[in-house]
């Protein structure tokens, strides 16, 4: 199998993880709340059980993220994480008590945290001008499972008999489900996943660098073997063409035992630099305003609506995915960045206009609404896609697991405060929109900081 086949391979084994991460959310969203209930977890505890798994994704995505750049493979770690994700859905499914379903959420959402590493090898693994078109085919298999979960949900719901001395039902029945389909991902990625060789600018210097690593690893133990009376005895590397002279002096990296540890650990100037806060700082303000948006008014739609509802918003998130994709290798990433911010700009002045005081009846406030969201959704995939893109280029190659474990950790945070904020504040529309409003607006405005370096 060559090159080609197996890097194909590989990126169809991502894009089937990241389907089923969409599926797990669409599979385990709807029934959670009634679930708790019937082991009597207090109220409180719905949001502990959707922010658990946001929260352990957030503090293991840079831990995975290092790793895989000190150990250059992603497989590994693929497997590893799927094991957290199979273990949880089966706690979630046992269930038992609240405090076992709240960790089986925690449990789960390790497993999410290896989405660093595999953005990471991404990166790595594509040439600039294409990564954008990847990371967007990549995202559209999410929401691709986000649209397969109702379907799954319709069957999953009947389900009412007992496996051995468990019981399962439409509430249990998800865990066992999402369990079974990641021990078939486990061996979908052991078959079709590839650790490929990196591309792009710094390939060599990452492979020169393991080659050296190696080098200085073998020549450590002879000299550790001399006495301490003799003389140091220093190594000299041969310097190439086009390198300064300077360069060709005594090495003590091989008597340095955390040499490794600092050729990986990013420096904090690294996430200091202007394109790179500006980045960070757009990833932070649109999930944020997007989970925000999320606690809306309750237009008493049923079970059917709101599937229906989630079902059309979906399809519209995937095409705008295909957009997005198609648009990658003809307008720049900043560019995509730039319209993408205007829509949502346009999506928070919309809501701040028609929403916060209706003035029509429930069919106008329910249009008013719908367009509100249309907007929103279709301004996400233009600023998912051009700011991970963008923040690949401006940050390190050799260290883009841990950055990417930041900037998706800096998500996660968005995700778990966006609702804490709008939910105080469901009566006073008018400064959640206002304040959402601003800091789009903010970030807007900055966003031409991040083509430094990027095109």
């Amino acid at each position: 199998m060559d090159h080609h086949q197996k890097r194909n391979l590989t990126f169809l084994s991502i894009g089937l993880i990241f389907m089923l991460s969409g599926i797990e959310y669409a599979v385990i969203l709807p029934t959670i709340w009634r679930y708790l209930q019937i082991l009597e977890a207090p109220p409180y505890f719905l949001g502990l059980g959707l922010s658990a798994f946001s929260l352990s994704a957030l503090l293991t995505g840079p831990l995975f993220g290092f790793w895989s750049d000190r150990s250059k493979t992603t497989k590994s770690i693929v497997l590893l994480s799927n094991v957290f994700e199979i273990l949880g859905n089966f706690m979630y499914f046992i269930g038992y008590s609240k405090w076992l379903l709240l960790s089986s959420r925690l449990v789960a959402g390790v497993g999410a945290g290896a989405g660093s590493s595999i953005f990471g090898f991404l990166t790595r693994s594509t040439r600039p001008d294409e990564r954008a078109g990847v990371f967007a085919a990549i995202m559209a298999c999410r929401q691709v499972g986000l649209l397969l979960g109702p379907a799954f949900n319709l069957f999953l719901r009947l389900c009412d008999f007992r496996l051995g001395p468990f019981v399962v039902n439409k509430y249990t029945s998800p865990g066992i489900f999402m369990c079974l389909l990641w021990v078939l991902v486990q061996f979908v990625v052991l078959a079709m996943y590839w650790d490929v060789p990196p591309l792009g600018p710094e390939a060599g210097a990452v492979m020169m660098e393991m080659k050296r690593e190696e080098e200085e690893e073998d020549e450590e133990a002879p000299l550790l073997m001399g006495s301490a009376d003799e003389e140091p005895v220093h190594t000299y590397k041969a310097v190439s063409t086009g390198q300064s002279e300077a360069s060709a002096r005594p090495d003590h990296a091989a008597s340095d035992p955390f040499r490794g540890f600092s050729y990986l650990c990013v420096s904090p100037a690294e996430f200091m630099r202007e394109e790179v806060v500006v980045l960070l700082t757009a990833q932070f303000i649109t999930l944020f305003n997007q989970t925000a948006l999320e606690v809306r008014r309750y237009f008493g739609f049923g079970e059917l609506g709101n599937s229906l509802m989630y079902s059309l918003c979906g399809v519209e998130v995937v095409l705008g995915f295909v957009l997005v994709r198609w648009l990658s290798g003809r307008v720049a990433d900043r560019a995509v960045l730039a319209a993408g911010l205007l829509i949502c700009c346009a999506a928070c002045i919309w809501c701040l206009v028609f929403l916060c005081s209706p003035r029509g009846g429930y069919g106008w406030e329910l249009s008013a609404f719908a367009i509100g969201v249309f907007l929103q959704l279709l301004g996400l995939p233009f600023v998912a896609v051009s700011q991970v893109s963008l923040f690949s280029k401006v940050t390190a190659e050799k260290t883009q697991g841990f950055s990417q474990g930041v900037r998706r950790s800096v998500g996660g945070l968005a995700t778990i405060l966006g609702p804490l904020w709008a939910g105080g504040l469901t009566s006073n529309l008018y400064i959640m929109l206002g304040m959402m409003l601003a800091l789009l607006v903010m970030i807007t405005v900055s966003s031409p900081v991040c083509s430094v370096g990027a095109d």
